[in-house]
């Protein structure tokens, strides 16, 4: 993305909106804090695990259909997301992240405000400066830490920081505290993407334009309009993070920064003053091409990362990890014949992809249409290969490079280099945790609640994909979705739920296109009752324009305007 129009549409990331429900603190520091009371109470590993995961379900029904319809059904492990190690270890630090964030935030405190002051003043001053900002906060302390997620491409970084944000409401209001009124918006999250450029006059009209979009606001229309001075936009932004409480801020996709020829070490020092000065966490995901920016002569490189850096690198090949996420994978099969997976095609399976999980999930479904088209109801070892080869031809070279641990080829494809000697947080065997996770599964992959809420959300990323709903976004089906697989049947067979919602979200979208028609019918109607056509009224009616400018309310009182005023 180059550039963001006014009227241009970026895709941001949508959570709830929910009313303030204040929650007793556990932990003594975080009481007497609205911010922090409102958030929902601290995940447990169980927690993790119910709202994480997207389990899909194939059964004995949808094996014995048609090819032609399988075909469909096989398309269902697209959705698949499993919870695993590492996204403990990810929902940990954003849970400590947004928390602790808000400690010196505190809306109740004369800090907060004083924060807020100083922002004000420095924007109607349009002065932005890394040192006058931090010399005029220096009395008012941040608890704010940033963190940094690099990691091969398509590993799986940004479905699972979306999966853990999406457990957290991303608006509350705020209505009144402890008797006490307290009106306020609060912002727990929000992700954009860094711009293509890698510019920073982008990124700050990008953040306007999500803010817009969640509170429909006009923020882009009012502060990021061309001739607009990028200092100035950053100072609108900062202030505005503060206002709306934003409890962390993710930039993903942070290696479009080398693309920039002049902003990196500007926009390096943004997230910086962000975090450091103005008080808001921030997260940063990138691909291993972002190593070379925190490897390089920029000190504020490290300073962005001052939680540290999880590298999230590909799953080892004997690794319980790969063994759990490739058992559940295999579940999934809709071929006729189940395909019992022997050591010969595990080691296939894992040659192919190299524990890259969106290439696993990939492979395994590309196979099985391969199986369907050759008229065959197996998986076998040469469909394994075949369609790596045909099928997965432009990552061949990737994947053969990391099979070969060939660094000087590796290092070829920036996307998936990583350097082995820097993982401070790396897939670790942990029988324990998988233990867990796997008794886990099967006690809920049976229950009545785990089926209707894997139901809704296979419903959610069916229906946005078809793409032709375009007066609902996601929170829209999202509510229609949950509404009917709850006043069915549990039981009921998943193809025909799905038609039932394609057919109750045509219904709304037409309802919500034709309210909007008729809002822009009022709205034009109004527009066309403007002074010229009551002008022709009053000539109509042989009466003076003043008397009907002064019925229809264009004309005040002399009297009642000014001398009778309390």
């Amino acid at each position: 993305m180059k550039s963001v129009k006014n009227n241009q549409n970026i895709i941001i990331l949508k959570g709830d909106t929910e009313n303030a429900n204040y929650k007793t603190q556990k932990i003594e520091e975080y009481s007497n804090n609205p911010f922090i009371e409102a958030l929902p109470n601290i995940f447990t590993e169980d927690d993790v695990i119910d709202r994480f995961s997207v389990i899909s379900r194939i059964d004995e029904k949808d094996r014995n259909m048609e090819s032609n319809l399988r075909y469909h059904i096989i398309k269902r492990a697209k959705n698949f997301v499993q919870p695993l190690p590492v996204h403990f270890t990810v929902e940990r630090r954003l849970s400590s992240l947004i928390r602790r964030g808000y400690l010196a935030r505190n809306p109740i405190n004369k800090s907060y405000f004083e924060r807020l002051r100083i922002l004000n003043g420095l924007r109607d001053e349009e002065v932005y400066d890394d040192t006058l900002l931090e010399e005029r906060m220096s009395n008012i302390r941040s608890t704010a830490d940033s963190l940094a997620i690099i990691g091969i491409s398509g590993i799986g970084k940004t479905t699972a920081i979306e999966r853990l944000l999406l457990m957290y409401p991303q608006i509350i209001k705020h209505e009144e505290y402890k008797g006490q009124n307290f009106s306020r918006t609060q912002i727990v999250w929000l992700k954009i993407d860094c711009p293509y450029d890698g510019s920073l006059s982008t990124l700050c009209k990008s953040f306007f334009k999500a803010i817009d979009d969640l509170l429909t606001t006009r923020y882009l229309e009012k502060f990021g309009y061309v001739n607009r001075v990028t200092s100035s936009m950053m100072l609108h932004m900062t202030s505005l993070a503060s206002i709306y409480g934003i409890g962390v801020l993710v930039i993903d996709e942070i290696q479009q920064l080398l693309n920039s020829k002049n902003d990196m070490e500007e926009m390096l020092n943004f997230f910086v003053t962000l975090s450091n000065t103005v008080g808001i966490p921030t997260v940063l995901i990138g691909t291993s091409k972002a190593q070379r920016i925190f490897k390089g002569n920029f000190r504020q490189a490290r300073r962005a990362a001052s939680e540290g850096a999880i590298m999230w690198d590909r799953m080892p090949k004997e690794s319980e990890e790969w063994g759990f996420f490739l058992e559940t994978l295999w579940d999934f099969q809709c071929l006729k014949e189940n395909t019992i997976l022997t050591d010969e095609i595990k080691n296939a399976f894992y040659d192919e992809c190299q524990g890259i999980t969106a290439v696993a999930v990939n492979l395994f479904i590309l196979s099985q249409e391969r199986a369907l088209s050759e008229g065959k109801e197996k998986i076998t070892v040469s469909i394994l290969r075949t369609t790596a080869k045909e099928d997965l031809h432009m990552i061949k070279p990737m994947i053969k490079a990391l099979r070969n641990n060939n660094m000087l080829e590796v290092m070829k494809y920036e996307d998936i280099s990583i350097n082995l000697d820097d993982i401070s947080i790396n897939y670790k065997r942990d029988i324990e945790l998988i233990g867990k996770l796997e008794e886990s599964f099967k006690e809920r992959n049976s229950t009545v609640e785990l089926k209707r809420r894997n139901t809704v959300e296979n419903l959610v990323m069916d229906l946005s994909a078809i793409g032709i709903f375009e007066e609902l976004d996601n929170i829209d089906i999202k509510n229609l979705c949950e509404k009917l697989v709850k006043s069915i049947p549990v039981n009921e067979e998943y193809n025909s739920i799905k038609a039932m919602a394609i057919k109750a979200t045509m219904e709304l979208n037409e309802k919500k296109k034709l309210n909007n028609k008729l809002k822009e019918n009022r709205k034009n109607k109004k527009q066309n009752q403007g002074l010229l056509a009551l002008f022709e009224i009053a000539k109509k009616n042989k009466k003076h324009p003043y008397e009907v400018l002064k019925e229809e309310g264009y004309i005040k009182a002399p009297i009642d305007e000014f001398l009778m005023v309390k």
